[in-house]
């Protein structure tokens, strides 16, 4: 035991010594470019930080908690929001992308039911919470009933453009997105228009 942990420190102790794999620069041609920078699009999850008595009491354990839905079946979900192009700007886009994912961090396997072809239901709201657009109102809705399995590690992604026409701008709204047979899965997140 002991010579395989003399053994275990010599070869630390040399991979720790030996020079960091040098490559050679690329050449490129210079090319006179403005960069133009990509705005990161702004995520909102639904995924809860512990508090401070049970990072006390667990200091090893992970710090985010799933959230706790009264639906027995959906434990383990979180979902991810994320609305692009941050911030909006209302004259040079006519729709703005919101993207959910939907991810099982559980043990199990999570079947979600639908009665029509409508999985997610995407609203604009205003400061006062009042809706000015709905992502229902512009797409026909079929009643064609249809089933998705989540396995655990494993997420379903929904991206959706929804109209800007009733947004003005530097102001700040929020998009509300939820599953219209689920309304427990549900997430919101601000954004700010411009000119």
């Amino acid at each position: 035991m002991i010579r395989l942990a003399i053994i275990f420190s010599i070869l630390l102790a040399l991979a720790a010594s030996l020079p960091a794999q040098e490559t050679a620069p690329e050449t490129r041609p210079s090319v006179a470019t403005t960069p133009v920078p990509t705005p990161t699009p702004i995520t909102t999850t639904t995924l809860k930080k512990r508090g401070l008595f049970g990072r006390i009491l667990h200091p090893l354990s992970s710090s985010e908690v799933l959230p706790k839905y009264n639906d027995r079946k959906l434990r383990g979900l979180i979902l991810d929001l994320q609305v692009s192009p941050q911030p909006v700007r209302l004259s040079e886009v006519r729709q703005m992308e919101v993207k959910v994912t939907v991810t099982n961090m559980g043990n199990h396997m999570i079947p979600l039911d639908f009665p029509t072809d409508q999985r997610i239901e995407i609203q604009l709201l205003n400061a006062a919470d009042a809706v000015l657009t709905k992502w229902s109102e512009n797409h026909a809705i079929k009643d064609k009933p249809g089933t998705i399995l989540i396995n655990p590690g494993e997420h379903v992604e929904y991206k959706e453009n929804i109209a800007t026409r009733d947004l003005t701008p530097s102001r700040v709204f929020t998009a509300d997105v939820f599953f219209p047979k689920y309304p427990e899965l549900h997430v919101r997140q601000k954004f700010l228009t411009e000119p």
